[in-house]
């Protein structure tokens, strides 16, 4: 009874006593609390000792102690050492993340916290795998400067299923995972082949983890299929990626009460839209149409009405339907196949805006001034029919070529499509004043043939009708971000961060070489990009310097923290244009519906609005944005990467039949062992290795971006045009070989043309390779340095991989090129 008593005495002194006795019948002290006794304490305690501390004592009480413990060990908050002592630790000098694998063998653990990245070697890497979750300890500096560690304890396995070809030589049959950072065969017992065949893609289960001193075991579950079956490249890359394919049972039985109609009870208490000619303006091939917009000319500008899908009235928080997009992230994309982040009943019925039926939305209405500035915006939730649905081509034969035929087939909706128009170009205007970043990229799609065999490769051509949807998608985005921000509400941010110190000054050391150099000092504002842009534009090259600018900077992710989009120049940025296939825009539609709807019931109560304080009640924190936030980013990643790898298997498998042959191409990067080149008019890049070039040693400048020959002065830059033979394509590393064609020339310099006025080349960063040592000295006969990679460093311990294929160029927005992505 005294020591019950004691336990209720230190429980009171906990400062989250409240929060644990509102979870748990018998609650016992917070993780703060014991995190704050240890720290007090100052030493290791064991189980006992904390229990001790702590005056708990009973089974039910222990028990719920060391659950409690082990959970704080899983999460790395606690290190429990040999003799059963706990500790902090952030008091041990340990390190807790997930592992980055690197196709050499090496890793990187990036750090929870925030910092540098821990340098992981091969024989570290040995137990652990791509993703894993684990505590290590920092060993020491190597020698190129880099931090060091030895992993003491794994937090949590991330690997539990593989895809690849199984094989079977000399009586034992093992995997070969698809996946570059999957470095570990997977041993395969005789009895758990599942009847594969050799050389077939399966997917493995692991039954045994690898450890210092064993590899992965697994057991076949599934035989996915032989190589070069059509639609293997996707299936394959979904697998390899465990992007979710099925859906669960209980979203299953959630959405069987679905109809296809908007039901009359949800209709109520909206703002009736149904007379407003709001139209979709979408790609001839889109699926589903989540945005709507109409503008109307007023005195001082513009009133523009931006509505989408209303996800969140179907999609409601702690449901399975929520569980499930929310572990799913976001919709992907492959060519002519969608992973949808919804089930169909809701991303193409429902939750679509497709013409003449109703749907509910989320409006956000802007007015604008004659400068295409927002004065003025408010949020509504909606009652819509959309008038049309309209494709770029369409919208651009009207508005641009005015063709008298689309026109006269669009008639009453040509006014407010002009007014449309005409608020675009003011709100381009303002984008360039802002000093916005406008990268000009090229796009790529995939024309099938009989047998999902690609026809062709042809560029997506963006037209007048595609930047009127991005300007008024960022226009409400901004707005939305707005919005939250002033209501204090906690949501995910898309942000994008200015570029780092070292890029900068690899940027700025680039440009001096050319004669040209960007203001700003050490943070310079988008504008100076922007700026140097319009500079170059009618430079011969161009194309050069614009890609060692776009390479300068980061990707975007999602985060609670708003520190504004510097690609897009915006204080203020999240994405609320498109909660059918991205979670963070339905978080951002449930924000805004939570104010609204406090807002309303403080109006009914008689209270003042602007005393709302709608974040107290929200069902979010900034924790729970965080973590979600995190996730979201990664399962963007995800996608990224699942698309690149099936696009880069159909683009060699398209080269297959062309081996021999010679095309004219554009250098793309430059590396220590060689210049990737991509082919004119087919949009597929391959390898110029360095002992393919000609009669000559070649060293790799990387400030200069460049190889250049030792005896001829030869040099290889981005932009320099060549003409090259393909002389291999390899489909399970995705990759092709090219070489230039004939002999040297008396000079000793392979033909080529170049158009290029500069001498500096951009290195391009690459799937599976290192940062490449200065000057590395490599030629005919020669090998090159090791394949290279942002994360590099490191021995290699299995035959080094290639990056796979060819690479998409990224804009400042990461993965997001297309105009409602920005």
């Amino acid at each position: 009874m005294k020591k019950r008593s004691n336990s209720k005495k230190s429980s009171s002194k906990d400062p989250y006593a409240k929060r644990e006795a509102s979870k748990y019948s018998s609650p016992i002290p917070s993780r703060e609390f014991i995190m704050s006794r240890l720290e007090e304490v100052g030493r290791l305690m064991t189980r006992e000792e904390i229990a001790e501390s702590f005056g708990l004592s009973g089974e039910e009480a222990l028990e719920a102690l060391r659950r409690r413990l082990r959970a704080m060990e899983r999460d790395g908050q606690l290190l429990r050492n040999r003799k059963g002592g706990y500790g902090l630790i952030d008091r041990m000098d340990m390190v807790r993340g997930r592992i980055i694998a690197h196709p050499d063998g090496f890793g990187f653990l990036v750090p929870e916290e925030g910092g540098d990245d821990l340098f992981l070697s091969p024989r570290q890497m040995r137990g652990v795998m791509h993703r894993d979750r684990v505590v290590a300890r920092v060993t020491g500096i190597d020698r190129r400067g880099r931090r060091e560690g030895a992993i003491v304890e794994v937090l949590e396995r991330c690997t539990h299923r593989v895809v690849g070809r199984i094989y079977f030589e000399n009586g034992i049959s093992h995997v070969v995972p698809d996946h570059k950072r999957l470095t570990h065969d997977i041993i395969v017992p005789p009895d758990q082949v599942g009847g594969a065949r050799h050389g077939q893609f399966v997917t493995v289960e692991l039954i045994e983890q690898p450890s210092k001193r064993s590899g992965p075991v697994g057991r076949v579950v599934e035989v996915i299929g032989d190589h070069m079956a059509p639609g293997m490249e996707i299936d394959v890359a979904i697998r390899a990626h465990e992007l979710p394919l099925e859906w669960p049972d209980a979203v299953e039985d959630e959405i069987q009460g679905l109809a296809d109609k908007v039901p009359p009870a949800a209709k109520r208490g909206r703002v009736d839209l149904r007379e407003m000619p709001l139209v979709t303006i979408d790609g001839a091939d889109s699926r589903d149409f989540d945005d709507a917009v109409y503008c109307s000319k007023t005195p001082k500008g513009w009133r523009l009405l931006v509505a989408i899908a209303d996800v969140s009235h179907y999609v409601k928080k702690g449901t399975a339907l929520d569980t499930e997009a929310e572990v799913r992230g976001n919709s992907v994309y492959f060519p002519e196949r969608v992973i949808p982040m919804l089930p169909e009943v809701l991303s193409n019925g429902l939750c679509s805006l497709n013409p003449d039926v109703d749907r509910l939305c989320m409006v956000c209405e802007m007015y604008i001034d004659a400068e295409g500035k927002v004065i003025r915006s408010r949020f509504m939730e909606g009652l819509m029919r959309s008038h049309a649905r309209l494709t770029y081509s369409e919208v651009a034969a009207m508005l641009v070529d005015r063709d008298p035929e689309v026109r006269a087939q669009y008639k009453p909706l040509i006014k407010p499509l002009e007014q449309l128009y005409d608020l675009y170009k003011a709100f381009r205007k303002q984008r360039e004043k802002r000093g916005a970043i406008d990268f000009d990229t090229t796009e790529t799609r995939i024309v099938f043939g009989q047998d999902r065999k690609i026809e062709k490769i042809v560029p997506v051509v963006r037209n007048d009708a595609h930047k009127i949807i991005e300007e008024c998608m960022i226009a409400a985005n901004v707005c939305s971000a707005r919005f939250l921000n002033r209501h204090k509400l906690p949501t995910l941010y898309r942000v994008h961060d200015g570029p780092k110190a070292d890029k900068l000054t690899d940027l700025r050391e680039f440009l001096s070489e050319l004669g040209l150099s960007l203001g700003g000092g050490d943070k310079p504002p988008a504008s100076e990009f922007s700026a140097l842009l319009k500079k170059i534009q009618n430079r011969p090259d161009a194309h050069l310097i614009q890609t060692v600018m776009l390479r300068s900077l980061s990707q975007a992710r999602y985060s609670p923290e708003n520190i504004g989009h510097f690609g897009l120049s915006q204080d203020e940025y999240l994405h609320f244009t498109s909660p059918i296939r991205r979670y963070p825009d339905l978080l951002v539609h449930r924000a805004i519906r939570h104010h609204l709807r406090t807002e309303a019931r403080y109006k009914k109560q008689g209270k003042k609005t602007g005393k709302v304080n709608s974040a107290e009640s929200f069902a979010y924190s900034v924790d729970d944005m965080a973590a979600i936030g995190e996730h979201c980013s990664t399962t963007e990643r995800r996608a990224d990467d699942a698309t690149r790898d099936a696009v880069d298997w159909l683009k060699c498998e398209y080269m297959l039949d062309k081996v021999g042959m010679e095309y004219d191409g554009i250098v793309t990067s430059v590396t220590s062992f060689g210049i990737f080149v991509e082919l004119k008019d087919i949009f597929v890049e391959g390898l110029v290795h360095i002992t393919a070039l000609h009669n000559d040693y070649y060293h790799f400048d990387p400030a200069g971006h460049r190889l250049r020959g030792e005896r001829t002065g030869m040099s290889y830059r981005l932009g320099d045009e060549v003409r090259v033979r393909v002389v291999r394509v390899d489909l399970d590393e995705r990759k092709m070989d090219f070489e230039l064609p004939g002999a040297p020339d008396e000079g000793g310099k392979p033909p080529r043309k170049n158009t290029s006025k500069s001498k500096s080349k951009s290195k391009r960063k690459r799937k599976s390779k290192s940062k490449a040592k200065p000057e590395a000295k490599t030629g005919s006969g020669q090998e090159s340095s090791s394949s290279t990679d942002e994360k590099s460093g490191g021995t290699k311990k299995r035959k080094p991989k290639r990056r796979r294929g060819g690479r998409r160029k990224r804009s400042p927005e990461g993965s997001e090129k297309n105009a409602k992505d920005s």
